[in-house]
């Protein structure tokens, strides 16, 4: 079986300052893997690249065996983006309707509701625009339309920002239904003790190369078990 996503010897760079390079791992399918690194370490680039919104200068990348320049490549995942922002003038439920459709979702009303109530937004919030939500209303929205999607793979960058903690354990339960069902995700988060519990594996990006991929208990043995964060200082040197 193919790998859900394939990165082979991937290298991205504007001008003569190198994003990334070098880059080689692969997410299997049914597996969750997370993306960490700090700001500007290449996370949201590579993400940009595999979508192809950015062009690759370097290796290759392929979605279920079939490269990422290919549309069709990406008709089995749903994406949503670090700073996401839907359309203000849009009402809670046109935007849903409008994001499903495009996925070529009908899960319903009483599935729309259910989830709705699983992420912890007011259902009336689907009549409301979207321009007066607060942060963490429009992030559930997002999720929303991603998990009613029905795709194979989930690419979420930042997927818990403007959430609060109640919100937060509402999405980790989410993911790990979605995980039980046999869906994939690579995932970014500042947070890596959720990472930790989400992920079969993470990669850790910096200054533009891959420092460490494996399973979150290997890299935490990295500091001897003086912490995830420790673990994580230590791997990009301190």
């Amino acid at each position: 079986m193919e790998p859900a996503l394939k990165f082979e010897n991937a290298g991205k760079s504007y001008g003569r300052s190198s994003v990334f390079g070098g880059l080689e791992f692969q997410v299997e399918c049914g597996s969750f893997l997370g993306l960490a690194g700090v700001n500007g370490a290449g996370k949201t680039t590579l993400i940009k690249c595999l979508l192809d919104f950015c062009v690759l200068d370097a290796g290759r990348i392929t979605i279920f065996g079939i490269p990422h320049v290919e549309s069709r490549a990406r008709t089995r995942l749903a994406y949503l983006p670090e700073r996401f922002s839907p359309p203000g003038f849009l009402k809670g439920l046109d935007f849903l309707s409008f994001s499903l459709k495009l996925h070529g979702a009908d899960p319903g009303f009483a599935a729309i509701f259910e989830m709705l109530a699983e992420l912890g937004l007011d259902r009336d919030a689907l009549e409301k625009p979207v321009r007066d939500f607060s942060k963490g209303m429009a992030q559930k929205l997002g999720l929303a339309a991603c998990f009613l999607s029905g795709k194979d793979l989930l690419v979420l960058d930042e997927p818990m920002s403007g959430l609060d903690p109640k919100a937060r354990a509402q999405v980790k339960a989410r993911l790990l239904k979605l995980k039980d069902a046999g869906k994939t995700l690579l995932f970014t988060s500042h947070s890596l003790s959720e990472m930790c519990e989400l992920c079969d594996r993470m990669v850790v990006l910096h200054e533009g190369k891959l420092n460490f991929h494996g399973a979150p208990d290997r890299l935490l043995g990295i500091s001897q078990k003086q912490g995830i964060e420790q673990a994580f200082l230590d791997c990009i040197g301190g």
